[in-house]
């Protein structure tokens, strides 16, 4: 085959397919179709190039042309940044305020529990003796609760609690489809444990430290655990209490947006953990450490109150966008 005749044969079908995909926004429907038929007609010409093997140049340039007249024709995709910003500025935190109140719940249940365990081994003294010989309360007191954030380097200490509570947060929230029980018994241990150490430092004296050294990471990286946990919930009480909808329905639709807030919180969790790593330990004026995880905290609920709130406002829920209708079902 003389490959020069051929696209001198061809050449005109190529440029027009050209014009038509720069214009692409402004076709009319005549041109519309014009472009699908040409797109095709072009695509058969690559391959007869490309099979030729005589001018690579040439199949490179047509498969760019036919490639752009694919996307023409299938629609583009949105760039994945976009994806990325619109994640974070109005899914994630349109989730968060939609089930405000699930986690809000969540965290003053916890805290209410920590402040008993802790005010009871404050008040009796057998019930602290039983955490421990005196030796070992001591130690933990004296020593052990402030070194454990300076015992191993800053980025591998911040990477390790990072995992820990990225785990903690998962069963928090995966737990509660089994009808809220695990997701409860999940908060339940962490607050008894957050209770124990608050008891055993302040029955000894140590209050300002314990609230020195909580304060900075505890605020954001509990703040994240009861998101998990209020949004595990909401999903373990849909299966209880699923409405006029469907129950593996409705588990659906309160599912699909639980993924979105469990990867949002891989991020949180990320930033507290940076906090427990780089700053509790490390930055010795207790008031700037804790100053900065108060800024966190604040700044956290802030973005969850003015973007989550005005994209739960605009309709966002969370949900998979274009997502497949659902299936008749009986009943």
């Amino acid at each position: 085959m003389d490959l020069d005749v051929y696209a001198a044969a061809h050449r005109s079908d190529w440029n027009r397919l050209q014009q038509l995909v720069r214009r692409r926004r402004r076709l009319t429907g005549a041109e519309v179709d014009e472009l699908v038929e040409l797109y095709q007609r072009v695509s058969t010409h690559l391959s007869v190039v490309r099979s030729s093997g005589q001018d690579p140049a040439l199949a490179g340039w047509l498969s760019g042309l036919v490639a752009r007249a694919r996307s023409a024709v299938s629609g583009a995709h949105e760039p994945a940044w976009r994806d990325v910003v619109r994640f974070f500025t109005r899914i994630f935190p349109a989730v968060l305020y939609r089930l405000r109140w699930w986690w809000i719940w969540a965290a003053a249940g916890s805290l209410a529990l920590a402040t008993v365990v802790a005010v009871w081994l404050v008040l009796d003294p057998a019930a602290l003796a039983a955490l421990g010989t005196p030796e070992e309360i001591r130690a933990y007191v004296e020593h052990d609760f402030a070194n454990y954030y300076v015992e191993h380097p800053g980025a591998s200490f911040a990477a390790q609690v990072w995992t820990n509570n990225a785990w903690v947060a998962a069963q928090a929230l995966i737990y509660g489809v089994f009808l809220c029980v695990p997701t409860l018994v999940v908060l339940a241990i962490n607050a008894a444990n957050l209770g124990a150490a608050a008891g055993m430092m302040f029955a000894n004296g140590k209050g300002d430290i314990f609230f020195g050294l909580i304060l900075p990471h505890g605020l954001l990286e509990l703040t994240a655990v009861f998101v998990a946990a209020g949004v595990g919930l909401k999903l373990g009480w849909t299966i209880i209490a699923p409405g006029p909808r469907p129950r593996v329905r409705a588990l659906a639709e309160e599912a699909r947006p639980a993924i979105a807030v469990a990867l949002g919180l891989v991020l949180v969790l990320f930033i507290s953990g940076l906090i427990e790593g780089f700053v509790t330990g490390w930055v010795h004026t207790t008031w700037l450490r804790i100053g900065i995880g108060v800024v966190a905290e604040v700044l956290f609920l802030t973005y969850v109150y003015t973007l989550g709130r005005a994209a739960h406002r605009d309709g966002e829920t969370g949900d998979i966008l274009r997502r497949p209708e659902a299936a008749p079902v009986a009943g």
